[in-house]
């Protein structure tokens, strides 16, 4: 039976990967084709998103529970966003739009992307919640929720840390 809450999870769920998307196509676009560059720097990194393989199942969106951040994770990489922020917005090669709200973990590592239109709201309430403590896992991708934000690492620890008063590009 499909509720309220499971078409509110889905709808998460797709624009997150509409991001993504997109974010994918600017970055194909702004470098000829070519891959785009790492990061450059503590605050400057192109975007890199990772490329759904699969559509991802319910399982792999989450929220934290206060609902600011949220990600959708599938065997390619991690895309999370946050709502509310209040640290300084890094810088984004080449972007005339909104960066420090969506991050993505893919197998070029952890990058901001540019965010053309509207910021990322808070979390549905019908979105599946990852309690403070706990960990998700798909393929090589780890997140890890707590009360200072949310980690998400590769296999190899590469990855980032993200909360609403900052964040850090691991390792």
């Amino acid at each position: 039976m499909v509720t309220p809450r499971t078409i509110r999870a889905l709808g998460l769920l797709d624009l997150v990967l509409v991001i993504a998307l997109l974010v994918a196509a600017v970055a194909y676009l702004t470098n000829d084709g070519r891959p785009a560059a790492g990061p450059t720097g503590d605050v400057s990194a192109v975007a890199q998103a990772p490329t759904p393989t699969a559509a991802p199942t319910a399982d792999t969106a989450f929220a934290l529970p206060s609902g600011n951040i949220g990600c959708a994770m599938t065997v390619d990489g991690v895309t999370c966003s946050i709502a509310s922020i209040a640290y300084k917005k890094p810088k984004v090669e080449g972007c005339s739009g909104t960066t420090g709200h969506v991050i993505t973990l893919g197998t070029q590592g952890a990058a901001w992307a540019c965010v053309e239109g509207k910021k990322p709201s808070v979390a549905s309430p019908e979105t599946p919640v990852l309690q403070y403590g706990s960990t998700r896992s798909v393929g090589d991708y780890t997140c890890t929720s707590a009360t200072d934000g949310v980690t998400c690492t590769d296999g190899g620890g590469t990855g980032f840390r993200l909360a609403r008063a900052s964040w850090d590009m691991l390792p």
